[in-house]
C-alpha cells in the first residue's frame, strides 16, 4: 500500500470517546480493505481520548491524529475530517460504531464497478452500550434513479440518517456544502449528495450502530450547542434554519428543472409537516425574550434546558 496515496480515508471525529474509542478504531484497522488511512481528529477532550488516539497513531502509520485547541463543535469536526482527507472514496466514522471487517471492501467494489453510485452503505445493526444486538434495519434509501424521489425519501425523518456512514465519492462531496451548524443537518447533506447521483444499499448487515445514554437526544433546540457549543442556551430556529437550508440546497446543485420543482414542491408538504415544530420555535423565542425583558430568570431557564 502506498500510504501517501489510500484509495479511502476514513474520518472519526472524536470528544470525550474513551469509553467506546479503542473498539471503534479495532473495528477499523481489522477492514479486510487495507489501503485506507484513518483521521483521528480530538475536539480538545479532556478525557483518556488523546492517549487512546496517540498510542494507535504511533502503532500503525495509516493513523493520522489531530487534536484540536479547543472545541470547534461536533459538525466542524467532522467536516475537518473530510478536509483532511486524501482518498478517492471517504468514509466517515463515529468513535462508538463498530463496522464488520468487510464493510469497506464490499462498499469499495460497488463504487468501482458502477459509477453512477456516489454512495455506498449497508444495513446496520443496532447494538447497545455492552454491544448487544437490539434489531437490523434495510432503509433502501437514495436509491431510486431519479433525483426528486431520492430528495424525498433522504428528507423524510422515517430514518436516522445512516447513509452517512457509507462509503462517498469525495470528488462529489466536495461539491456539497458539507455539515451545517444545525440540527439534523446531516439529513440536508444527504439530500444534497442525492441530487448528484443514486445510493446503493448492499444487503447485508455490516455496520453495527451503538445507542447509548450519551448519543440520544429528544430536544433539537438543545441539540444545538453539539454543533456549536455557543449556543448553549440560546434562542435558536432549528426547524426553520433546516427549512431555508432545503432550499439553498435545492436552488445550489445542478439538476433538471423537472427535479427542482419537484424538491420545491416537496418543500411545501414538509412546510405542512412540520408547522407546529416552526410555530414553538418562534413561541419558545418569544418566551426567552419576554422572560429576559422582564427579568423572569426562572421563565428563561425553562427554555435552556441546561
Amino acid at each position: 500500500m502506498n500510504q501517501y496515496n489510500p484509495r479511502v480515508s476514513i474520518g472519526l471525529a472524536v470528544y470525550n470517546g474513551e469509553n467506546f474509542l479503542a473498539k471503534a478504531i479495532e473495528s477499523i484497522l481489522a477492514q479486510t480493505f487495507t489501503n485506507f488511512e484513518l483521521i483521528l481528529s480530538d475536539n480538545a477532550s479532556t478525557d483518556g481520548t488523546e492517549a487512546i488516539c496517540r498510542s494507535y497513531a504511533a502503532r500503525d502509520q495509516r493513523i493520522r491524529y489531530h487534536r484540536n485547541p479547543e472545541n470547534i463543535g461536533g459538525a466542524n469536526n467532522e467536516n475537518q475530517t473530510f478536509r483532511m482527507a486524501r482518498g478517492e472514496y471517504f468514509r466517515w466514522a463515529a468513535h462508538d460504531d463498530v463496522c464488520a471487517p468487510e464493510l469497506i471492501a464490499k462498499c469499495v467494489a460497488v463504487l468501482d464497478a458502477d459509477p453512477s453510485v456516489i454512495l455506498c452503505y449497508t444495513m446496520l445493526t443496532e447494538i447497545n452500550e455492552v454491544g448487544e444486538e437490539l434489531r437490523t434495519i434495510s432503509q433502501k434509501k437514495g436509491i431510486s434513479e431519479k433525483a426528486y424521489e431520492r430528495f424525498r425519501d433522504l428528507a423524510s425523518r422515517d430514518h436516522n440518517c445512516e447513509a452517512t456512514y457509507g462509503v462517498i465519492r469525495a470528488s462529489v462531496l466536495r461539491k456539497t456544502r458539507l455539515e451545517q451548524n444545525y440540527t439534523d443537518s446531516d439529513r440536508t447533506l444527504l439530500c444534497e449528495l442525492a441530487l448528484h447521483g443514486k445510493f446503493y444499499e448492499i444487503a447485508e448487515p455490516l455496520f453495527f450502530k451503538r445507542y447509548h445514554q450519551k448519543n440520544m437526544y429528544v430536544d433539537w433546540r438543545a441539540r444545538m450547542a453539539w454543533f456549536n457549543p455557543a449556543l448553549k442556551g440560546k434562542v435558536v430556529f432549528p426547524y426553520w434554519i433546516q427549512f431555508y437550508d432545503y432550499l439553498v440546497t435545492i436552488n445550489r446543485v445542478s439538476t433538471s428543472w423537472l427535479d427542482k420543482a419537484m424538491c420545491y414542491l416537496y418543500m411545501v408538504y414538509w412546510l405542512l409537516i412540520n408547522a407546529k415544530k416552526m410555530a414553538k420555535d418562534l413561541l419558545l423565542a418569544l418566551f426567552a425574550f419576554v422572560g429576559r425583558m422582564g427579568g423572569n430568570r426562572q421563565k428563561e431557564n425553562v427554555y435552556n434546558w441546561e
